[in-house]
């Protein structure tokens, strides 16, 4: 079932949201995402190595036609739902992880349109951005509160350094979120859009670390950057529907520390099997066959099938939730980010020890540099402290025992 939306009437529904996925949605744009995946894998090893930003892996998404795939199909786009996207970010994580970052951003950052913007306006950001092909990075980091809005005539000042921009580098649009000093406006936080050749609007080049290389996180640099009152998407606050934007980027990383633990599964079971020896202790004729490595694989395979089982639910879920538009109430938001919380906690600890624990069925010439095993390992190891997962288990943990809920922030 495609999503659309009536833009013909006069009413301006707070989400353009609604309906879920249905098999045959699910099915072409998962076979879509494994031919993309597929691409990718041919030199994703090659392509980490080099550390360039990803203009060529841009191109590749857009061929796919993934870069629209949440925006309505009245407005130019697949009218695809969010199940379907988490969907298709997981896939890209079995063999790029890097390059799912990217998309998972770009996917929240384009929401931003619907999360922040006036109902209103939605249709003319989503067709404008779908018209063009937009990719959208950020520049959001909450715990880098280091940009200044000052008023200037009807618009605004832009200064200041932001650290972890991810897709800025490669994104044809960036959107900031600042703090404004001064003004009627002054104490509050607005969502705005620039493009990446603003004047005033340095990237940084900056982004040297040892996984998720291409995911284009550099810093950006903004020197008296002009913000027209046409750029401004609305105020980041604390209305329960706007606030999804939270849970809706923590569910993506469940899906991308998924989509890795497979990834490295499969890499993991190709190595093994193609092993035509055996540890000379061994009964077995080759390691495949040997049951000291068949129950490694067994509880790896089984707890990634776990994780898997809480993100279909949630993927779903954070559909339905969307769908409610202005009627979701704070309880209700604060219910779907405990789970999801939840599935954070399991997927990064699964994620990681899968990306980790492989290497002991596949042995020591996986860990040739030219086997590059290691890319998963070192692409979950380095997202996965985005924000510390012990946090994630306090707010379940508070929640299951006292009812508390976390205050609404860009983590929780």
């Amino acid at each position: 079932m495609s999503l659309t939306i009536d833009v013909t009437t006069t009413a301006t529904p707070r989400s353009p949201w609604h309906g879920n996925a249905d098999a045959e949605e699910l099915a072409h744009w998962q076979q879509v995402a494994r031919q993309a995946a597929d691409e990718l894998a041919a030199d994703a090893l090659e392509r980490d190595r080099a550390n360039k930003d990803p203009f060529q892996e841009v191109e590749l998404l857009r061929r796919y036609d993934l870069i629209n795939l949440l925006v309505p199909q009245e407005l130019g786009g697949a009218g695809a739902h969010w199940e379907t996207a988490l969907h298709v970010i997981r896939i890209l994580a079995t063999t790029d992880g890097s390059i799912a970052q990217l998309v998972a951003y770009h996917y929240i950052n384009q929401g931003s349109i619907v999360f922040y913007g006036e109902p209103a306006a939605q249709a003319d950001w989503l067709r404008r951005s779908a018209d063009g092909q937009w990719v959208w990075g950020d520049s959001v980091n909450p715990v880098d509160p280091t940009l200044e809005l000052t008023p200037d005539g009807d618009g605004y000042r832009l200064n200041g350094l932001k650290r972890f921009s991810t897709g800025s580098s490669v994104g044809d649009v960036i959107i900031i979120n600042a703090l404004v000093t001064g003004g009627t406006s002054d104490g509050k936080i607005l969502a705005f859009v620039l493009e990446r050749e603003r004047a005033g609007l340095e990237l940084q080049g900056d982004w040297d670390f040892m996984g998720q290389r291409l995911s284009a996180s550099g810093s950006v640099r903004y020197d008296d950057v002009s913000v027209r009152p046409a750029d401004i998407l609305g105020e980041v606050g604390d209305e329960p529907f706007s606030t999804l934007v939270t849970p809706g980027i923590q569910l993506a990383f469940g899906n991308f520390y998924l989509g890795v633990a497979q990834g490295a599964l499969a890499k993991g079971r190709e190595i093994l099997r193609a092993r035509t020896n055996s540890w000379f202790l061994s009964p077995a004729e080759t390691y495949a066959q040997d049951p000291i490595f068949q129950r490694t694989v067994g509880e790896l395979v089984a707890r990634t099938a776990a994780v898997e089982a809480l993100a279909g639910v949630l993927n779903r879920r954070f559909d339905d939730a969307l769908a409610q538009g202005a009627a979701i109430t704070a309880e209700e938001r604060a219910d779907l980010a405990i789970l999801i919380a939840q599935l954070k906690v399991v997927s990064t600890e699964v994620g990681l020890d899968v990306a980790h624990r492989i290497f002991e069925v596949t042995g020591a010439s996986s860990t040739s540099n030219k086997v590059g095993l290691d890319l998963f390992w070192r692409n979950i190891r380095t997202h996965s402290l985005h924000d510390p997962v012990d946090y994630k288990k306090v707010e379940v943990g508070a929640n299951y025992l006292l009812g508390d809920v976390q205050p609404i922030s860009l983590y929780t």
